[in-house]
C-alpha cells in the first residue's frame, strides 16, 4: 500500500463488485433517515436479491431494536460471503475520483483515499493533522465499535474537508483520471441522483497527489508549526470509532495494518457542489427579550428592530455585514417581533452563540427539551411566532473562516451546520478489506 506518511494519506486497495449495478448495490450512509424506517424498507426493496452494500452496513434506525449482536454477526458473515463468493473484482491499488450529481442539480466532486488514524484526533484542543469539526459524544462510540471490530470489510461514508482554494487535490485527481474510463457509473436508489467514479492510479497520479498534499500541508501550517490538513465534514463519530478500534487492537497488529487506516472521501470545502447550511435554533419556555438582551451583552452586540421576516432574513444573510448577525423571532403581547443582533464576531457565528445559549439556559435551569435544532428558516419563523418560543436565525456558513475558527476555537458545537440535504450524503460504493 503506497503511503504518504507525512500527510497521513495512503492509497487503498479498493474492492468494487463485478458488473456493478449502482441502483441496487449503493446505499445511503447508515446515519441518515434515522427516524424513517419506511426509507430503509424501500432500500431493501431496491436492493432485492442482488448483492448490495445494504447487507454490509448497520442502518442506525435499527440501533434501538434490541437485536444488535445478531445483526452484527449477520453483517460480518455476509461480508465474508461476498469476499469468498466472487462478488468483488480483484482489489486494485487506487484512489477514486468521483462526481456526484444530486437530485437538486448540484455536482459534488470528491476523492476516495485512506487516512492514517494515528494522525487524527477528535478531542477538543487537538492540533492533529485531521480534526473533528463538531463536538463528539463519547457515549456514541462503543456501540459503533461492536460493528467495526473484527469486520472483514470497511465501506466509507466519512467525508473530510480540504481547505483548498486552488483545487490542487481533487482538481488534480480529476485531471489525471480523465484519461481513464469510469470504474462505475449509474443512478442511485430512491431518486438520489447519479454517481461516476474514475480510478486515480499509477506513477503520474501519485506524483500529482503528493505535490497537492505538500501544498495543502504547507498552507495549513500555522505560525506555531501546527498543521491542520483535513477537517471532518460528515461521519465524525464513525471516524472516532475507527480510531478507537485501532487503539484497541494496535498492540496485536502490524504497524501497517489496514485497521490503522480509514477509507474516506475528501471534498474541497470550496467545491461549488458542496452546500453548507446553518442549523438554526429554537428555544422554548424562556423569556425571549431577556434571552436576547443577555446574548447582546455577552456578545457585545447591537439590537436592531425590523418590521418583517423578509427584512430580518436579508440582514442575517448580508455578506457585507461587519461581523456575525443573528435573527431573533418571538411573540410579544400577540405581535411577532423581528430583532437583529449585530456583532463584530469574525468566527463562525454558531461557535460564539452556542456557548452563550448554554450559559443562559443553565442560569434559567432549562433542560435539553427547551432547545431544538432546525434546518429551514421557514420553520424557525413559524415556531418563533408562537407565544413562549424564541427562534434564532443563523447566517450562512462562511467557508473562508471555517478552518480558522476550528483551528482557533476547536470543534464547533453539535449541530452547527449541515452539508446538503439527506439524500445528498455519501452513498456506499467502494469497499476494502479490514480485519
Amino acid at each position: 500500500m503506497k503511503t504518504f506518511e507525512k500527510y497521513a494519506v495512503s492509497i487503498p486497495e479498493i474492492l468494487l463488485p463485478e458488473n456493478i449495478d449502482l441502483s441496487s448495490w449503493s446505499v445511503i450512509a447508515c446515519d441518515q433517515y434515522t427516524q424513517d424506517k419506511d426509507y430503509w424498507k424501500k432500500a431493501v426493496e431496491a436492493a432485492g436479491n442482488k448483492p448490495s452494500a445494504l447487507n454490509l452496513i448497520f442502518p442506525e434506525v435499527y440501533l434501538s431494536d434490541g437485536n444488535m449482536d445478531e445483526r452484527i454477526k449477520n453483517i460480518q458473515k455476509q461480508m465474508k460471503s461476498y469476499i469468498d463468493g466472487g462478488v468483488f473484482a480483484p482489489a486494485a491499488e487506487e484512489c477514486i475520483y468521483i462526481e456526484r450529481k444530486t437530485a437538486y442539480g448540484r455536482t459534488r466532486r470528491g476523492l476516495v483515499l485512506c487516512v492514517d488514524l494515528d494522525k487524527y484526533e477528535w478531542k477538543p484542543g487537538s492540533k492533529a493533522l485531521i480534526r473533528a469539526t463538531e463536538a463528539t459524544v463519547p457515549e456514541r462510540i462503543p456501540p459503533r465499535m461492536k460493528i467495526r471490530n473484527g469486520a472483514p470489510l470497511e465501506l466509507p461514508h466519512i467525508m473530510l474537508l480540504a481547505n483548498d482554494p486552488d483545487d490542487v487535490l481533487v482538481g488534480g485527481a480529476q485531471k489525471v483520471s480523465a484519461k481513464n474510463s469510469p470504474v462505475y457509473d449509474g443512478d442511485l436508489m430512491q431518486n438520489s441522483g447519479h454517481i461516476t467514479g474514475w480510478a486515480v492510479k499509477g506513477n503520474e497520479a501519485e506524483a500529482v497527489l503528493e505535490k497537492a498534499l505538500a501544498k495543502l500541508y504547507s498552507d495549513g501550517t500555522d505560525a506555531n508549526g501546527d498543521t491542520f490538513l483535513f477537517a471532518v465534514g460528515d461521519g465524525n463519530h464513525s471516524l472516532a470509532t475507527a480510531k478507537a478500534v485501532w487503539e484497541e487492537n494496535k498492540a496485536s497488529l502490524p504497524a501497517d495494518s489496514p485497521v490503522r487506516y480509514a477509507l474516506v472521501e475528501v471534498v474541497n470545502i470550496y467545491d461549488s457542489g458542496l452546500t453548507f447550511e446553518p442549523i438554526h435554533r429554537v428555544l422554548f419556555k424562556l423569556d425571549s427579550e431577556k434571552l436576547l438582551n443577555a446574548a447582546a451583552e455577552k456578545l457585545d452586540g447591537t439590537v436592531i428592530e425590523f418590521d418583517s421576516a423578509e427584512k430580518l432574513e436579508a440582514a442575517v444573510s448580508d455578506k457585507n455585514a461587519d461581523g456575525a448577525a443573528y435573527g431573533f423571532v418571538f411573540n410579544k403581547n400577540g405581535q411577532v417581533q423581528y430583532r437583529l443582533l449585530q456583532t463584530k464576531i469574525k468566527d463562525l457565528a454558531i461557535a460564539a452563540l452556542q456557548p452563550v445559549l448554554d450559559e443562559i439556559m443553565a442560569a434559567e435551569k432549562a433542560d435539553k427539551t427547551q432547545i431544538d435544532y432546525i434546518h429551514g428558516s421557514d420553520e424557525v419563523l413559524e415556531l418563533g411566532a408562537k407565544a413562549g418560543n424564541t427562534g434564532i436565525l443563523l447566517p450562512p456558513v462562511d467557508k473562508d473562516s471555517f478552518f480558522a475558527t476550528i483551528n482557533g476555537r476547536g470543534p464547533l458545537p453539535r449541530k452547527s451546520f449541515s452539508m446538503g440535504e439527506a439524500s445528498e450524503k455519501r452513498f456506499y460504493v467502494e469497499a476494502r478489506k479490514l480485519f
